[in-house]
């Protein structure tokens, strides 16, 4: 029986996935040689924080150190391409609608690699706040929310699920134990298909999944 969901937010609550992976490849566009490798290894990460994946980039395709004040700029640079975007961008297809509906039966947490400020900013911008006990950005790690709900709550793992759309969403439920339903996309149907992984393209059948395993 599901006690408790854990949603990333990227594609999962906000249409706004393909956003940030046009806005890695923009922001790194005086690289055309390493574009297609950034969008490969931004699409195999999605989930995780933008400030890891600039330290990949900049130690396996540029080989140079990436000190703070560069990283730091890129974050800024990266927030100029998206942020604007994702407050207009539609929900994902159903999302509204189940959090209106899971509202008040159990507890809701968001789990997000978009930086804790940013995230914060936007939840409120697009009026979710009320939906959530709890909204949690990078650095904070996706496994340890889990866990954190889990032990709040007086549940066993197995009683939260999180929902996602990228591997590392995936890889977190297993770390923490719960279970885990995938938004899927074209990008990781297949690692869904052999995983065994429950989910819909769309959010719109989640509430009675979740009213399902009761």
């Amino acid at each position: 029986m599901i006690k408790a969901v854990v949603f990333d937010f990227d594609g999962v609550i906000l249409e706004s996935a393909d956003i940030k992976t046009d806005a890695f490849v923009e922001l790194f566009d005086a690289h055309p040689e390493h574009l297609e490798a950034i969008r490969a290894h931004h699409l195999k990460n999605l989930g995780i924080s933008r400030y890891e994946k600039f330290r990949w980039i900049y130690a396996n395709l540029f080989r140079q150190e990436l000190t703070e004040e560069q990283s730091q700029a890129l974050g800024r640079g990266f927030s100029d391409l998206v942020f604007e975007k994702v407050l207009a961008c539609p929900f994902v297809p159903g999302a509204l609608e189940t959090l209106r509906r899971l509202h008040g039966e159990l507890p809701l947490y968001v789990a997000s690699g978009t930086p804790h400020e940013e995230l914060l900013r936007i939840v409120e911008r697009r009026e979710l706040g009320g939906f959530f006990e709890e909204v949690h950005g990078s650095p904070r790690k996706k496994a340890s929310v889990l866990a954190a709900v889990a032990e709040r709550h007086g549940l066993r793992p197995e009683e939260v699920v999180m929902v996602g759309d990228g591997e590392s969403d995936y890889r977190a439920a297993c770390a923490a134990g719960t279970r885990f339903y995938a938004r899927r996309t074209p990008g990781v149907a297949e690692l869904w298909d052999a995983e065994g992984v429950d989910g819909a393209d769309c959010m719109t059948g989640f509430a009675d999944y979740v009213v399902g395993s009761a």
